[in-house]
């Protein structure tokens, strides 16, 4: 359940080319954005795993047509268009949380906002080097770049992507179709949409990851809403052996599944990865992404990419794509303590292939592995 909900039950579970991908992206609801770049970044890597034919150029040709958005909810990524009104209750928050009290804040924040106005959307670039000391670090914003910022979370901008990923600041009437919704759901509506949402991305969970979704809005009602739509019948307690409830699901979720047991190479930011309880809990897989970790108490490597075979992880590969000599660099590729049979070893093969090329590289090499006998089939 939690695999088809995820997309993951088999290859090309939503279909070919650019429809499929903004049906995935419809169903589940959101796709983390990243902008780690040792591989192909998240958001690209999450479409490939389940679209086989993905080309990187489709979810800005998707929000160029206006049918997919950028902003941060729980955290930044991409949005189906049509629950554009959802995202209001986040800015708000946004906006009462974080009160303007630097009145040179408040007019640069007016002064971008005339700009944009009159002559259209803006770049961070666009405008003079405005700090007043050196730079302290990476998040040391300078203050345009703040006040962009700042206007993006509260809504008053949106935000579009150039080919080299950067940011272009534009009003939300530029990007967001006429015929789009935009009246500010109630409580009980964002609620409700939330605990939707939430079950039909990740199959069954808990009231702990749909509160994860909702928990910039501070008061929420996912907790009143969830225990109504349980009394109406929409959401039903699921039991799931070994694992504390209580354990919800939409009462219509497809429970009659066949996994195909094919190979998907993942993304750390992959819908199924991002809670590593989950991963522990259901699936039986210990996991962290290490790059936030201190090189010195790395254990597999700096950007792991969790291996999934059918319903069993089987590896996690540290890996670097050398662009320039079209190498994908495996620095370690760690396999589970799991039985291979060949067809299993034939799959993994096949993926490393499609990844390879995914990546924008011709060859493969390996480093280390604590299995040298799965190696020399590879």
């Amino acid at each position: 359940i939690i695999l088809n909900a995820a997309g993951l039950a088999k290859p090309a579970q939503f279909g070919y080319g650019i429809e499929a991908v903004y049906k995935l992206i419809d169903h589940l609801g959101f796709v983390q954005l990243d902008t780690n770049y040792v591989v192909e970044r998240a958001h690209h890597h999450v479409m490939f795993a389940r679209v086989p034919d993905y080309e990187v150029s489709w979810l800005a040709k998707l929000a160029d047509e206006g049918r997919i958005y950028e902003y941060l909810t729980s955290d930044a990524g991409f949005l189906p268009m049509p629950d554009f009104r959802f995202s209001f209750p986040v800015k708000n928050a946004f906006e009462q949380r974080e009160r303007i009290v630097d009145k040179g804040m408040e007019n640069l924040m007016h002064d971008i906002l005339d700009q944009v106005e009159r002559d259209g959307a803006v770049m961070v670039g666009d405008f003079d080097n405005d700090r007043k000391q050196a730079s302290t670090g990476w998040w040391d914003w300078r203050p345009a770049k703040v006040a962009l910022e700042r206007l993006y979370l509260e809504g008053k901008l949106m935000v579009s992507r150039d080919r080299k990923f950067h940011r272009r600041y534009d009003l939300p009437l530029n990007l967001v179709p006429d015929e789009i919704d935009q009246s500010i759901p109630t409580a009980e509506e964002f609620a409700r949409f939330t605990v939707r949402r939430t079950l039909g991305a990740l199959g069954i969970c808990s009231q702990k990851e749909m509160a994860w979704r909702a928990r910039r809005v501070k008061d929420n009602q996912v907790k009143a809403e969830l225990a109504k739509m349980l009394n109406e019948g929409e959401v039903i307690v699921v039991n799931v052996e070994g694992i504390k409830g209580p354990l919800y699901m939409l009462a219509d979720q497809k429970v009659d599944i066949q996994l195909s047991n094919d190979v998907f190479i993942l993304s750390p930011f992959d819908i199924l990865n991002v809670f590593r309880h989950r991963l522990k809990e259901f699936f039986g897989f210990n996991y962290q992404v290490e790059c936030f970790v201190p090189a010195p108490k790395r254990i597999y490597g700096y950007f792991s990419l969790p291996i999934l075979a059918g319903e069993v992880f089987i590896a996690r590969m540290d890996s670097k794509a050398n662009r320039k000599n079209k190498v994908l660099l495996v620095h370690n590729i760690h396999f589970e303590n799991v039985d291979l049979n060949a067809e299993t070893i034939d799959k993994l093969i096949a993926a490393l292939k499609s990844f390879v090329t995914f990546n924008g590289c011709h060859n493969i090499s390996f480093a280390s592995t604590n299995r040298k006998d799965y190696l020399k089939l590879i």
